[in-house]
């Protein structure tokens, strides 16, 4: 219960950027529909009403959206389940590099 409290930390696009190299956990918590019409290649769709129900196995997720509101809500949902979780400050709106159209 007090970990919603918690601060999640975040991190800028140009950051995201620089550590996309890094094997890491993109997950896009936008509609599919929006995930469809732009994405970072990396990302995983996983729609914030379906993150109560994700299991990934790995410790470290980053969790972006369009503007950064969802992804904050996503963050403290994954944040309660234990992982440890970066939101995406200004999500894809703040994105300037490329993306992939379609799934």
């Amino acid at each position: 219960m007090f970990n919603f409290f918690k601060k999640v930390p975040s991190v800028s696009t140009k950051e995201l950027a620089e550590r996309l190299n890094n094997k890491m956990v993109l997950l896009d918590v936008r509609t599919p529909q929006e995930f469809r019409q732009g994405h970072i290649a990396q990302a995983q769709n996983v729609p914030l009403n379906k993150l109560p129900n994700y299991a990934g196995k790995e410790k470290e997720v980053y969790v972006i959206c369009q503007s950064g509101m969802r992804s904050k809500q996503g963050a403290k949902i994954l944040q309660g389940k234990g992982y440890q979780v970066t939101n995406i400050r200004g999500g894809m709106n703040m994105w300037s590099g490329p993306r992939r159209v379609g799934k």
